[in-house]
């Protein structure tokens, strides 16, 4: 079994959140949040913010943290046990970009029902809700700036 850390964001902006849309050699592989590895000597919050920059390359800010999500899948003799920690993010504008070297086809911001219905993955789903809750309660507060 092979362990894998990965970090990524719910990033908001205006209400509207961040999805990117991947596409292997034209075969459909869904809409999902940013996120990728951990490299050495790199801390959490730090692979999110880089992650977040080099798939969509929109700006933005940690604002807390969110939780992590776990899953596991196969590759040719073994498995993979991921985990994934989230952040909160407020970004900058609407701008992204897909990066197309790890196959992001298209990026977008989205209202949180749609965000929510495009998302492939329950686990992320998840995140949304939880990351969008504490947007919501972070506006009530005049505290998400």
């Amino acid at each position: 079994m092979i362990e894998a850390t990965s970090c990524g964001g719910v990033v908001i902006f205006r209400g509207k959140i961040l999805v990117l849309y991947k596409s292997y050699r034209n075969r459909y592989e869904g809409w999902v949040l940013p996120k990728g590895t951990v490299e050495d000597g790199e801390e959490y919050d730090q692979t999110a913010l880089r992650e977040v920059r080099e798939e969509t390359g929109a700006k933005a800010h940690i604002i807390q943290y969110i939780g992590k999500s776990q899953y596991s899948f196969s590759i040719p003799q073994n498995t993979v046990e991921k985990v994934v920690h989230w952040y909160l993010m407020r970004g900058e504008s609407y701008y992204s970009k897909p990066q197309r070297e790890e196959y992001f086809v298209d990026s977008g911001f989205y209202k949180f029902h749609e965000a929510y219905h495009l998302l492939k993955f329950s686990n992320e789903k998840m995140i949304l809700e939880k990351g969008y809750a504490n947007y919501l309660e972070l506006k009530r507060q005049n505290r998400w700036g």
